[in-house]
């Protein structure tokens, strides 16, 4: 794929770029957080980038929480491949 030279995300990766993975297609403009410890919204997705900038600046609140961000969870678990499945070797919780 031939990308051309985008001025414009550069400058918004060079700014942002310690917080945010910034990208863009041909009407959106994207971006996600590098650290997902974080208490506003992970993603911000927008077509006009005057909002995305503002976005970028202070994001909206956060939706939720994936359950398995909380700790107690990721504890009770054994990670089987890092790519989804997971494994308890305890009996059900009732």
């Amino acid at each position: 794929m031939n990308e051309r030279p985008d001025p414009l995300l550069r400058l918004l990766r060079n700014k942002y770029g310690h917080r945010w993975h910034i990208r863009r297609t041909e009407h959106l403009w994207v971006a996600t957080v590098r650290v997902s410890e974080t208490d506003h919204a992970p993603t911000l997705v927008e077509p006009d980038v005057e909002e995305f900038v503002r976005q970028l600046e202070d994001p909206p609140a956060r939706a939720g929480r994936s359950l398995l961000a909380r700790r107690w969870f990721q504890e009770q678990l054994y990670d089987l491949g890092h790519d989804g499945p997971y494994y308890c070797a305890g009996p059900p919780m009732t």
